[in-house]
């Protein structure tokens, strides 16, 4: 299903919005994380899918691929870090601690009482965990019963303490907040309600790096498309905002893709205001099944987004399929199920002639997709592709260098013609 947004706007970006998220904040969060060992040096890649491209009728796509951002696998290890900083930071204000040194462990008797506490799907509460123990501060995770086990145990790993309750992910956030307010803890979530805010804003401000980066890496070539996974709204906010106020009128259109049945944000477009879905919110892209619209995305959403979009888990299968096979001139990727929801939306969009009107999607397009995770639960991602992760990476360092070697040859048949040429 497809929604145009009537309410998107392309004029400059409004100082109201500025306010709560902004690229002085999300670059200032990008230099903070430089200094965590639980990121991976320098930017993820950005890869370019040529035959991919060619073969759904656009000018090119091009895939940020957050599965390679740390040890975590997920781009969310850039916004629970940094909302854990900057609360710390507001608790002891008057110790006017150092962002390197905090993520360093060395402000860990000062912290040794402090208890955050978060609901996840899984990444969230991985990254939260892992910025704790840097940190040195107590963490506590609230996990619903659809939350595989590879997650949970490896969440686990990191010196979290789990409480598993029934229900779906939209009842341990309130599970959280209640365990919060019993315990004097300090909930770091990522979707805001009433009242908790200012947290969902810091780690939506932490995804800024990713617009930051992929704009970077570009050739020159403006994106003219971005296709961004839902969830909560809080990703597509962070990124979708650093595009508006970089640039204006010229930004790039942006879709939202949901799971058919976890499809908040499309019900908050049709309804117009944050709105919940109506579907069962029990979906193969765990990272995605969410059943709350963040009332403070929708702020950023309601008027940035062009148009909302749900897919179906299969088509998402099949997405996650195509990345791992790649092709002669696209690599490789590992994709794990909520990464591949933005191909599947622009499959899904290509494969419509109605929906490649109404997104102005043709052959001068140039796409930008965001992986929004690699393969976090291993034995899942088999059992959905037939594949191994790990095969699927050791293709991709082949591919690779099967690149630099028709580089390299490349070159030095063209440098033997220059000299036949000059009579070498």
């Amino acid at each position: 299903m497809l929604q145009i947004n009537a309410n998107a706007r392309r004029n400059d970006y409004d100082d109201s919005l500025r306010q709560i998220l902004n690229i002085h904040a999300a670059d200032e969060s990008r230099a903070w994380l430089s200094a965590w060992d639980g990121l991976n040096a320098g930017p993820t890649p950005l890869w370019d899918l040529p035959d991919l491209a060619s073969r759904l009728g656009v000018g090119s796509i091009r895939v940020k691929d957050e599965g390679h951002r740390s040890p975590l696998g997920s781009f969310k290890a850039l916004g629970a870090p940094i909302a854990l900083m900057r609360l710390i930071k507001r608790l002891f204000q008057g110790h006017d601690l150092d962002a390197a040194k905090l993520i360093d462990r060395h402000y860990t008797t000062l912290l040794r009482n402090l208890t955050v506490i978060s609901a996840t799907d899984g990444n969230h509460g991985r990254a939260l965990a892992a910025a704790a123990r840097s940190i040195g501060c107590r963490c506590v995770i609230v996990l619903h019963k659809h939350v595989n086990d590879e997650r949970r145990l490896a969440i686990a790993a990191l010196g979290a303490e789990i409480v598993q309750i029934e229900g779906n992910y939209d009842e341990s956030v309130k599970e959280a907040a209640r365990l919060a307010k019993k315990n004097a803890w300090h909930v770091v979530s990522d979707t805001s309600y009433d009242g908790y805010e200012t947290i969902p804003r810091d780690v939506m401000q932490g995804y800024g790096t990713i617009a930051a980066e992929a704009i970077e890496q570009n050739d020159g070539r403006p994106y003219t498309h971005v296709f961004i996974q839902g969830g909560v709204g809080g990703l597509a906010a962070g990124v979708i905002s650093y595009f508006a106020e970089r640039d204006g009128e010229q930004r790039p259109r942006f879709i939202i893709v949901e799971p058919d049945q976890a499809e908040c944000l499309y019900q908050s477009a049709l309804r117009g205001h944050a709105a919940h879905a109506t579907g069962s919110v029990d979906s193969v892209m765990a990272g995605l099944a969410c059943g709350e619209t963040s009332p403070l995305a929708w702020r950023f959403l309601s008027v940035l987004a062009d148009a909302f979009m749900t897919v179906s888990d299969k088509t998402a299968i099949e997405a996650m399929r195509i990345l791992a096979a790649g092709s002669t001139r696209d690599i490789p990727v590992v994709a794990g199920e909520s990464g591949a929801a933005g191909l599947a939306g622009l499959i899904q969009a290509t494969g419509d002639a109605k929906e490649r009107v109404a997104l102005a999607l043709d052959e001068h397009s140039h796409v930008l997709l965001l992986n929004t995770e690699g393969a976090t639960a291993p034995a899942l991602y088999r059992q959905l592709t037939s594949l191994r992760a790990e095969d699927v990476l050791h293709a991709q360092l082949q591919w690779q260098g099967a690149q630099a070697t028709t580089v390299i040859l490349g070159s030095a048949a063209s440098n033997a013609a220059v000299l036949s040429a000059a009579g070498g």
